[in-house]
């Protein structure tokens, strides 16, 4: 792990002080456990962005070849 500091308001310190007792937990493990959602949620965001982005990205081209009579050889 690699330390590092970071500043908190008086509110935001005393809060983590209270959810880190109540789960009987040190502080810094709440910080990772809120960071690591953090990331998770925001990875699966710029998943859904990207995959929405990129829907419909080939529709208009002319030099494909025409898939649903490819696909319906193998429906066979």
């Amino acid at each position: 792990m690699t330390r590092t500091q970071i500043y908190l308001t008086d509110k935001q310190r005393a809060e983590l002080a209270m959810i880190a007792k109540q789960f009987g937990k040190k502080q810094s493990e709440i910080i990772r456990e809120a960071i690591d959602r953090f990331i998770d949620q925001t990875g699966q965001s710029r998943k859904e962005t990207a995959l929405r982005e990129a829907a419909g990205i080939w529709k208009d081209r002319k030099d494909l070849p025409d898939f649903r009579a490819i696909r319906s050889e193998w429906d066979r």
